[in-house]
């Protein structure tokens, strides 16, 4: 009998240890799981933040080539023009597929 006894004595310990190890890999799980999240979360953000940064650039740029001075008014009068070309190229581009 006493060897049955140990050997229930020494099954019992191993699940037990077997479940606590089961719950800290499932805490580590849940763990990895939240930093995988924050970590999308920052990349959505991120990306957000670019691309409102990139449409903020393009404006800019936009209003800078726009940029009527006296002294500027011939060049900018060429920049429309070309700008204008460009739309038109791209216009029929599109309407001819």
């Amino acid at each position: 009998m006493e060897a049955n006894e140990k050997l229930i004595n020494t099954f019992s310990t191993r699940v037990r240890q077997m479940l606590l190890q089961y719950k800290e890999l499932q805490k580590e799980n849940n763990d990895l799981y939240s930093m995988v999240d924050e970590r999308d979360a920052k990349i959505r953000e991120l990306t957000t933040s670019l691309a409102n940064a990139k449409k903020e650039y393009e404006t800019l740029m936009m209003a800078k080539m726009l940029e009527i001075t006296d002294v500027d008014l011939e060049s900018a009068q060429k920049r429309i023009a070309r700008l204008i070309r460009d739309v038109n190229k791209c216009i029929n581009l599109l309407s001819d597929k």
